[in-house]
C-alpha cells in the first residue's frame, strides 16, 4: 500500500520560504511518478509539481520560477523547496502519485494528511 507523509509546512510572511518533505513508502521506486498538489479553503485541489518516470518535472504555472522540486533517492523523500511565498500560495499541501503538474486529482486514489502552509502579507 501506497503510503505518504507530508511535513515542513508553517505560516510565513510574503517573500518567505518554505521546504516541504514528503516520506513515500509501499511503491515500486524503479517506476514512479510523484507529485504535489495543494489546496486552498473552498477551492479544489491543485497540481504544483511533478516528477515521471523518465526525471522530466513540471511546474505549475502559478508556481515556475518560485517553486523547486527535488528528491532524496536513496531514502524515497521528496521535496518542494517554496521561495518567493505568495498570500495565494496558501493551502494544504498534498504529495501524491502523478506524473505532471497538470495530473487530475481525481485519479488520486488516497492521500495523506498534508502539511498547512499559511502566507501572511
Amino acid at each position: 500500500q501506497v503510503k505518504m507523509v507530508e511535513s515542513g509546512g508553517g505560516s510565513v510572511q510574503v517573500g518567505g520560504s518554505l521546504r516541504l518533505s514528503c516520506a513515500a513508502s509501499g511503491f515500486t521506486y524503479s517506476s514512479y511518478c510523484m507529485g504535489w498538489f495543494r489546496q486552498a479553503p473552498g477551492k479544489g485541489r491543485e497540481g504544483v509539481a511533478a516528477i515521471d518516470r523518465d526525471g522530466a518535472v513540471t511546474y505549475g504555472d502559478s508556481v515556475k520560477g518560485r517553486f523547486t522540486f527535488s528528491q532524496d533517492t536513496a531514502n524515497k523523500i521528496f521535496y518542494l523547496q517554496m521561495n518567493d511565498l505568495k498570500v495565494e500560495d496558501s493551502g494544504t499541501y498534498y504529495c501524491a502519485g502523478a506524473c505532471s503538474a497538470g495530473w487530475p486529482s481525481d485519479l488520486i486514489e488516497s492521500w495523506g494528511p498534508g502539511t498547512q502552509v499559511t502566507v501572511s502579507a
